[in-house]
C-alpha cells in the first residue's frame, strides 16, 4: 500500500531529527521510502512554542495501517517524543496523511488526516511530491487543495 506521511519537529536539531527519522523509516521491515519533500520552516499551531520544521514522505508498505501507526509511534518514542499538551512542542511528530485511496476511521487513526486539507505546512510539502494524489473524501488533488489554504509562514529551508 502506498501511504503519505507528515513529519514535524520543533525541539532540538529539528532538521537532523527529521533526516534521522527518515533514515530509520527506511530501515524498518515492510516500509520502503519512495519520495521525500524538502524541509520547510513553519509557524506553529497551538500554544506559544518554537517554529517547526515540516516535511512529507511517500512510503510503500506491506504493513497494515494500524501496524504502520505503531511503527511511527515507536519511532517518535525513539526520539523522546513527550505528549504533554495537544499541539504542544515535540521532538518528532509523525502522521499518516493518506492511505492509498482509502478512508479509515478507527479510534486512534483517521485517514485521510482530518485537518490536512486546512494546513499549508502539510499541503506545501505534500504537493511537492504528489500533487495529483486525490484526497479520497474531498475528491480534489493535493495541488488543488493547496490553492485554497494560507501558506504564509511556510518557507523552504
Amino acid at each position: 500500500m502506498k501511504s503519505a506521511l507528515g513529519l514535524g519537529s520543533n525541539l532540538g536539531d529539528s532538521q537532523g531529527i527529521l533526516r534521522r527519522a527518515l533514515e530509520r523509516l527506511e530501515e524498518m521491515d515492510g516500509i520502503t521510502l519512495e519520495r521525500t519533500s524538502l524541509f520547510y520552516a513553519t509557524k506553529p499551531i497551538g500554544p506559544p512554542q518554537p517554529d517547526y520544521v515540516n516535511a512529507c514522505a511517500v512510503v510503500e508498505t506491506t504493513l497494515s495501517a494500524a501496524a504502520l501507526l505503531d511503527c511511527l509511534q515507536l519511532l517518535e518514542q525513539e526520539f523522546d517524543r513527550v505528549r504533554l499538551e495537544r499541539w504542544g512542542p515535540r521532538t518528532l511528530d509523525l502522521d499518516i496523511l493518506l492511505w492509498g485511496e482509502e478512508v479509515l476511521d478507527f479510534p486512534d487513526l483517521q485517514v485521510p488526516h482530518p485537518r490536512m486539507a486546512e494546513r499549508g505546512f502539510v499541503l506545501v510539502p505534500l504537493a511537492e511530491i504528489v500533487p495529483d494524489w486525490q484526497h479520497p473524501v474531498l475528491g480534489k488533488a493535493i495541488a488543488d487543495l493547496l490553492k485554497t489554504v494560507d501558506c504564509s509562514g511556510v518557507e523552504k529551508l
